[in-house]
């Protein structure tokens, strides 16, 4: 993570940047998985990426930023990052300067700051997460609705 000169992650200019990218070419979405190990069998996570076709265009943004790491496939790369703290600070930095998806970062900071301590919190979560999956063209085709696989999943005796 760069520190300029008066303690503060990145420069404007580098925050307004990011917020670019993240507008026009990156994603922030919300996934909702199995896991064994929580209360209610489920995590919620947050998930941030930028995709470009020349690896130049992302491969500074982990050094940049102090997280994430650069995934490729045939034709792209991605710079992606899904830890949760990272995720809040990196949409709270940048969320001044973002123009098309302030929606989704209001949605995704919301979804990380909800404290999951009852099945009710977890099913608003879900809600929040269908919500924020509407904002992606991508996931038309794929798109789960959590809160009815949450309610699903928990019995009415639950």
């Amino acid at each position: 993570m760069t520190v300029n000169a008066v303690g503060k992650e990145c420069v404007e200019v580098d925050r307004a940047y990011l917020a670019g990218l993240i507008d026009g070419d990156g994603a922030i979405m919300a996934i909702i998985e199995p896991h064994s190990e929580k209360k209610f069998r489920f995590r919620v996570r947050i998930e941030v990426k930028v995709t470009q076709k020349h690896e130049e265009d992302v491969s500074f943004l982990p050094k940049l930023l102090g997280c994430g790491l650069i995934r490729t496939n045939r034709t792209t790369y991605e710079w992606i990052t899904r830890d949760q703290q990272h995720v809040l600070r990196i949409l709270s930095m940048v969320r001044p300067y973002t123009r098309m998806k302030n929606r989704q970062m209001e949605i995704a900071m919301k979804i990380i700051r909800t404290p999951i301590r009852t099945q009710g919190d977890l099913l608003r979560v879900a809600r929040l997460a269908d919500a924020l999956a509407r904002f992606n063209v991508r996931s038309n085709n794929r798109r789960r609705n959590y809160a009815t696989m949450i309610e699903t999943h928990f019995s009415s005796n639950d």
